[in-house]
Protein backbone atom coordinates (compact mmCIF):
# COMPACT_ATOMS: atom_id res chain seq x y z
CA UNK A 1 0.00 0.00 0.00
CA UNK A 2 1.78 3.78 -0.83
CA UNK A 3 0.60 5.90 2.00
CA UNK A 4 1.49 9.79 2.24
CA UNK A 5 3.87 10.39 5.13
CA UNK A 6 4.78 13.57 6.45
CA UNK A 7 8.09 14.37 5.38
CA UNK A 8 8.39 17.64 7.03
CA UNK A 9 6.62 20.54 8.58
CA UNK A 10 7.07 24.24 8.42
CA UNK A 11 5.40 27.85 9.76
CA UNK A 12 5.56 31.70 9.80
CA UNK A 13 4.07 34.12 12.14
CA UNK A 14 4.29 37.55 11.13
CA UNK A 15 6.55 40.01 13.11
CA UNK A 16 3.54 41.83 14.33
CA UNK A 17 2.04 41.15 17.96
CA UNK A 18 -1.23 42.32 19.15
CA UNK A 19 -1.90 41.80 22.16
CA UNK A 20 -5.10 41.59 24.36
CA UNK A 21 -4.37 44.89 25.73
CA UNK A 22 -3.42 46.74 22.66
CA UNK A 23 -7.01 45.39 21.04
CA UNK A 24 -8.32 47.01 24.34
CA UNK A 25 -7.19 50.70 22.89
CA UNK A 26 -8.85 50.08 19.85
CA UNK A 27 -12.49 48.44 20.78
CA UNK A 28 -14.42 47.76 24.29
CA UNK A 29 -12.88 44.93 25.58
CA UNK A 30 -10.06 43.97 28.51
CA UNK A 31 -7.59 41.49 28.86
CA UNK A 32 -9.66 39.10 31.47
CA UNK A 33 -12.35 39.45 29.12
CA UNK A 34 -11.25 37.99 26.45
CA UNK A 35 -8.75 35.15 28.14
CA UNK A 36 -12.27 34.13 29.89
CA UNK A 37 -14.16 33.32 26.84
CA UNK A 38 -11.43 32.14 24.02
CA UNK A 39 -8.64 31.71 26.15
CA UNK A 40 -6.56 33.94 23.79
CA UNK A 41 -3.68 36.07 24.80
CA UNK A 42 -2.26 37.52 21.95
CA UNK A 43 -2.33 37.24 18.02
CA UNK A 44 -0.11 37.93 15.14
CA UNK A 45 -0.96 40.37 12.05
CA UNK A 46 0.37 40.53 9.10
CA UNK A 47 2.21 44.07 7.57
CA UNK A 48 0.76 46.59 5.38
CA UNK A 49 2.02 44.36 1.95
CA UNK A 50 2.72 41.73 3.20
CA UNK A 51 0.13 38.70 1.67
CA UNK A 52 -0.89 35.35 2.47
CA UNK A 53 1.08 33.92 -0.74
CA UNK A 54 4.27 35.56 1.17
CA UNK A 55 3.23 33.61 4.55
CA UNK A 56 2.81 30.82 2.16
CA UNK A 57 5.74 31.04 0.80
CA UNK A 58 7.45 30.89 4.12
CA UNK A 59 5.86 28.43 5.73
CA UNK A 60 6.68 26.18 2.40
CA UNK A 61 10.16 26.67 2.21
CA UNK A 62 10.79 25.84 6.19
CA UNK A 63 8.48 22.10 5.38
CA UNK A 64 11.00 22.03 2.55
CA UNK A 65 13.88 22.41 3.91
CA UNK A 66 13.06 19.65 7.07
CA UNK A 67 12.42 17.24 4.56
CA UNK A 68 15.13 18.08 2.42
CA UNK A 69 13.40 18.08 -0.40
CA UNK A 70 14.14 21.05 -3.40
CA UNK A 71 10.93 23.15 -4.23
CA UNK A 72 11.25 21.72 -7.77
CA UNK A 73 10.89 18.27 -6.77
CA UNK A 74 7.02 19.22 -5.73
CA UNK A 75 4.28 17.90 -7.90
CA UNK A 76 1.50 19.39 -6.48
CA UNK A 77 0.38 22.14 -4.83
CA UNK A 78 -2.56 23.07 -2.56
CA UNK A 79 -3.14 25.91 -0.73
CA UNK A 80 -6.12 26.10 1.88
CA UNK A 81 -6.95 29.60 2.17
CA UNK A 82 -10.43 31.80 2.61
CA UNK A 83 -8.09 35.57 2.37
CA UNK A 84 -6.31 34.65 -0.90
CA UNK A 85 -3.97 37.23 -2.83
CA UNK A 86 -6.40 38.23 -5.26
CA UNK A 87 -9.90 36.60 -6.77
CA UNK A 88 -7.42 34.99 -9.72
CA UNK A 89 -5.42 33.73 -10.20
CA UNK A 90 -4.76 31.65 -7.32
CA UNK A 91 -2.43 32.00 -4.12
CA UNK A 92 -1.21 28.89 -4.87
CA UNK A 93 0.25 29.75 -8.32
CA UNK A 94 1.82 32.53 -6.61
CA UNK A 95 3.00 30.64 -4.14
CA UNK A 96 4.69 27.96 -6.78
CA UNK A 97 6.83 30.90 -8.50
CA UNK A 98 7.68 32.57 -5.33
CA UNK A 99 9.51 28.94 -4.07
CA UNK A 100 10.19 27.65 -7.63
CA UNK A 101 7.86 24.84 -8.29
CA UNK A 102 8.17 24.79 -11.62
CA UNK A 103 6.96 21.42 -11.94
CA UNK A 104 3.56 21.48 -9.82
CA UNK A 105 0.21 21.36 -10.91
CA UNK A 106 -1.21 24.37 -8.09
CA UNK A 107 -4.19 24.99 -7.23
CA UNK A 108 -6.31 26.79 -3.94
CA UNK A 109 -9.07 24.78 -1.90
CA UNK A 110 -12.11 26.71 0.04
CA UNK A 111 -13.26 25.00 2.93
CA UNK A 112 -12.48 28.22 5.79
CA UNK A 113 -11.31 26.60 8.84
CA UNK A 114 -11.49 22.80 7.42
CA UNK A 115 -9.38 23.86 4.50
CA UNK A 116 -6.31 22.56 5.68
CA UNK A 117 -8.09 18.68 6.66
CA UNK A 118 -10.12 19.24 3.35
CA UNK A 119 -6.68 19.55 1.57
CA UNK A 120 -5.48 16.88 3.47
CA UNK A 121 -7.87 14.46 2.00
CA UNK A 122 -7.42 15.57 -1.24
CA UNK A 123 -3.59 15.17 -1.18
CA UNK A 124 -3.92 11.95 0.61
CA UNK A 125 -6.66 10.58 -2.34
CA UNK A 126 -3.55 11.78 -5.45
CA UNK A 127 -0.80 10.02 -3.49
CA UNK A 128 -2.44 6.81 -2.90
CA UNK A 129 -4.04 6.63 -6.66
CA UNK A 130 -0.45 7.22 -7.68
CA UNK A 131 -1.22 10.22 -8.85
CA UNK A 132 1.27 12.42 -6.94
CA UNK A 133 4.82 11.57 -5.24
CA UNK A 134 5.12 14.55 -2.57
CA UNK A 135 2.36 17.42 -2.17
CA UNK A 136 3.01 20.40 -0.56
CA UNK A 137 -0.57 21.14 1.58
CA UNK A 138 -0.47 24.57 3.00
CA UNK A 139 -2.85 26.60 5.04
CA UNK A 140 -2.47 29.74 5.09
CA UNK A 141 -4.26 32.91 5.91
CA UNK A 142 -4.42 36.90 6.43
CA UNK A 143 -7.82 37.11 8.30
CA UNK A 144 -7.13 40.33 9.80
CA UNK A 145 -8.08 41.62 6.58
CA UNK A 146 -11.42 40.36 6.96
CA UNK A 147 -12.60 41.59 10.61
CA UNK A 148 -14.11 44.61 11.70
CA UNK A 149 -12.38 46.25 14.29
CA UNK A 150 -15.09 47.63 15.94
CA UNK A 151 -16.73 44.79 16.80
CA UNK A 152 -15.16 43.12 19.74
CA UNK A 153 -17.27 39.82 19.09
CA UNK A 154 -14.96 38.93 16.05
CA UNK A 155 -12.11 40.80 15.80
CA UNK A 156 -10.86 39.85 19.31
CA UNK A 157 -10.84 35.84 17.50
CA UNK A 158 -8.32 36.06 14.31
CA UNK A 159 -5.20 36.38 13.72
CA UNK A 160 -2.58 35.82 11.08
CA UNK A 161 0.08 33.08 10.06
CA UNK A 162 0.80 30.13 7.92
CA UNK A 163 1.50 26.42 8.35
CA UNK A 164 2.76 23.74 5.69
CA UNK A 165 3.54 19.92 5.54
CA UNK A 166 4.75 18.22 2.80
CA UNK A 167 3.61 14.80 2.02
CA UNK A 168 5.45 12.49 0.35
CA UNK A 169 4.27 8.67 -1.58
CA UNK A 170 6.21 5.84 0.58
CA UNK A 171 5.08 1.73 -0.13
CA UNK A 172 4.88 -0.86 2.47
CA UNK A 173 4.59 1.55 5.40
CA UNK A 174 2.27 2.12 8.19
CA UNK A 175 3.27 5.52 8.48
CA UNK A 176 1.16 8.47 7.16
CA UNK A 177 -2.38 9.22 6.98
CA UNK A 178 -4.73 6.76 7.98
CA UNK A 179 -7.96 8.16 7.58
CA UNK A 180 -9.58 11.37 6.12
CA UNK A 181 -13.69 12.49 7.29
CA UNK A 182 -15.00 15.48 5.51
CA UNK A 183 -18.75 16.52 5.59
CA UNK A 184 -20.44 19.64 5.13
CA UNK A 185 -24.29 21.44 5.62
CA UNK A 186 -24.99 24.45 3.52
CA UNK A 187 -28.28 24.97 5.61
CA UNK A 188 -25.72 26.36 8.12
CA UNK A 189 -24.09 28.77 6.58
CA UNK A 190 -25.25 32.08 7.92
CA UNK A 191 -24.29 31.14 11.34
CA UNK A 192 -20.43 32.14 10.25
CA UNK A 193 -19.92 34.03 7.02
CA UNK A 194 -18.59 37.72 5.57
CA UNK A 195 -20.85 39.98 4.46
CA UNK A 196 -19.86 40.62 0.87
CA UNK A 197 -17.90 38.80 -2.10
CA UNK A 198 -17.17 39.14 -5.27
CA UNK A 199 -20.16 38.33 -7.13
CA UNK A 200 -22.61 39.51 -4.48
CA UNK A 201 -21.00 43.04 -3.13
CA UNK A 202 -18.04 43.32 -5.05
CA UNK A 203 -16.35 43.45 -1.77
CA UNK A 204 -14.48 40.90 -0.07
CA UNK A 205 -16.84 41.86 3.51
CA UNK A 206 -16.05 41.76 6.80
CA UNK A 207 -16.66 38.38 9.36
CA UNK A 208 -20.22 38.21 11.42
CA UNK A 209 -20.53 35.15 13.82
CA UNK A 210 -23.58 33.19 16.21
CA UNK A 211 -20.38 33.09 18.91
CA UNK A 212 -23.09 30.38 20.73
CA UNK A 213 -24.47 28.89 17.69
CA UNK A 214 -21.19 28.17 16.12
CA UNK A 215 -19.84 26.52 19.48
CA UNK A 216 -22.47 23.96 20.23
CA UNK A 217 -22.02 23.18 16.34
CA UNK A 218 -18.37 22.73 16.65
CA UNK A 219 -17.85 20.74 19.81
CA UNK A 220 -20.72 17.96 18.41
CA UNK A 221 -19.23 18.21 14.84
CA UNK A 222 -15.42 17.81 15.68
CA UNK A 223 -15.98 14.92 17.70
CA UNK A 224 -18.44 13.20 15.55
CA UNK A 225 -16.04 13.06 12.83
CA UNK A 226 -13.11 12.22 14.61
CA UNK A 227 -15.07 8.99 16.15
CA UNK A 228 -16.16 8.05 12.26
CA UNK A 229 -12.32 9.24 10.91
CA UNK A 230 -11.05 6.59 14.07
CA UNK A 231 -13.68 4.02 12.97
CA UNK A 232 -12.56 4.22 9.43
CA UNK A 233 -8.63 3.68 10.42
CA UNK A 234 -9.38 0.90 13.02
CA UNK A 235 -8.91 2.61 15.60
CA UNK A 236 -10.38 3.89 19.21
CA UNK A 237 -10.34 6.82 21.06
CA UNK A 238 -7.39 4.80 23.61
CA UNK A 239 -5.19 4.51 20.26
CA UNK A 240 -5.11 8.85 20.16
CA UNK A 241 -1.84 10.00 21.03
CA UNK A 242 -2.19 13.50 20.40
CA UNK A 243 -5.33 15.87 19.77
CA UNK A 244 -4.52 18.55 17.30
CA UNK A 245 -7.53 20.61 16.50
CA UNK A 246 -8.73 23.40 14.64
CA UNK A 247 -7.63 26.20 17.49
CA UNK A 248 -10.96 28.42 17.06
CA UNK A 249 -11.42 28.26 21.31
CA UNK A 250 -9.83 27.01 23.78
CA UNK A 251 -13.11 25.95 25.69
CA UNK A 252 -14.19 24.38 22.12
CA UNK A 253 -10.85 22.61 22.25
CA UNK A 254 -11.15 21.61 25.43
CA UNK A 255 -14.28 20.20 25.32
CA UNK A 256 -13.95 18.03 22.35
CA UNK A 257 -10.98 16.53 24.14
CA UNK A 258 -13.53 15.86 27.37
CA UNK A 259 -16.29 14.30 24.14
CA UNK A 260 -13.45 11.89 22.86
CA UNK A 261 -12.46 11.55 26.86
CA UNK A 262 -9.06 12.60 26.21
CA UNK A 263 -7.34 13.80 29.01
CA UNK A 264 -5.94 17.57 28.17
CA UNK A 265 -2.09 16.81 28.20
CA UNK A 266 -3.19 14.79 24.72
CA UNK A 267 -4.51 18.44 23.52
CA UNK A 268 -2.10 20.28 21.32
CA UNK A 269 -3.13 24.17 22.11
CA UNK A 270 -1.77 26.94 20.53
CA UNK A 271 -5.00 29.16 19.80
CA UNK A 272 -3.58 31.18 22.91
CA UNK A 273 -0.66 32.36 21.31
CA UNK A 274 -2.18 32.16 17.79
CA UNK A 275 -5.85 32.79 17.92
CA UNK A 276 -7.91 31.38 15.21
CA UNK A 277 -6.18 31.50 11.83
CA UNK A 278 -8.31 29.75 9.88
CA UNK A 279 -7.19 26.93 7.58
CA UNK A 280 -3.44 27.90 8.93
CA UNK A 281 -4.55 26.77 12.40
CA UNK A 282 -4.00 22.90 12.67
CA UNK A 283 -0.80 23.10 10.43
CA UNK A 284 0.55 25.96 12.70
CA UNK A 285 -0.02 23.84 15.58
CA UNK A 286 1.39 20.63 14.06
CA UNK A 287 4.83 22.80 13.11
CA UNK A 288 4.67 23.66 17.08
CA UNK A 289 4.38 20.65 18.66
CA UNK A 290 7.35 19.28 15.92
CA UNK A 291 9.15 22.38 17.29
CA UNK A 292 8.90 21.24 21.22
CA UNK A 293 9.53 17.47 19.94
CA UNK A 294 6.19 16.58 21.18
CA UNK A 295 5.72 13.95 18.91
CA UNK A 296 7.31 10.07 18.60
CA UNK A 297 7.45 7.79 16.00
CA UNK A 298 4.07 5.65 15.66
CA UNK A 299 1.76 8.50 17.39
CA UNK A 300 -2.01 8.59 16.52
CA UNK A 301 -2.36 12.52 15.75
CA UNK A 302 -6.11 12.93 15.23
CA UNK A 303 -6.94 16.36 13.75
CA UNK A 304 -10.28 17.58 13.74
CA UNK A 305 -12.07 20.78 12.23
CA UNK A 306 -15.30 22.72 11.68
CA UNK A 307 -15.76 26.44 9.39
CA UNK A 308 -18.17 28.15 8.15
CA UNK A 309 -20.12 26.26 5.75
CA UNK A 310 -20.55 25.01 7.68
CA UNK A 311 -17.97 22.63 6.59
CA UNK A 312 -15.89 19.66 9.17
CA UNK A 313 -13.83 16.97 9.02
CA UNK A 314 -10.73 14.87 10.35
CA UNK A 315 -7.52 13.75 9.70
CA UNK A 316 -5.64 11.02 11.47
CA UNK A 317 -2.30 10.34 11.00
CA UNK A 318 0.23 7.92 12.08
CA UNK A 319 3.45 9.91 12.78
Amino acid sequence: MTRAVVAGCGSYLPSKIMTNDDLSRMVDTNDTWIRERTGITQRHIAAKGELTSDLAAAAAREALAQAGVSAAEVDTLIVATTTPDDTFPSTAVTVQAKIGATDATAFDLQAVCSGFVYAMKQADALIRSGQAKRVLVIGAETMSRVLDWTDRRTCILFGDGAGAVLLVAEEGTERGILATHTQSDGTLRDILKTTGGTSSTQTAGVVEMNGQEVFRHAVKLMASSGLKALEQAGLTTDDISWLVPHQANARILTSCANKLKLPEEKLVMTVDRHANTSSASIPLALADAVHHNRFSQEDIIVMPALGAGLTWGTCIIRW
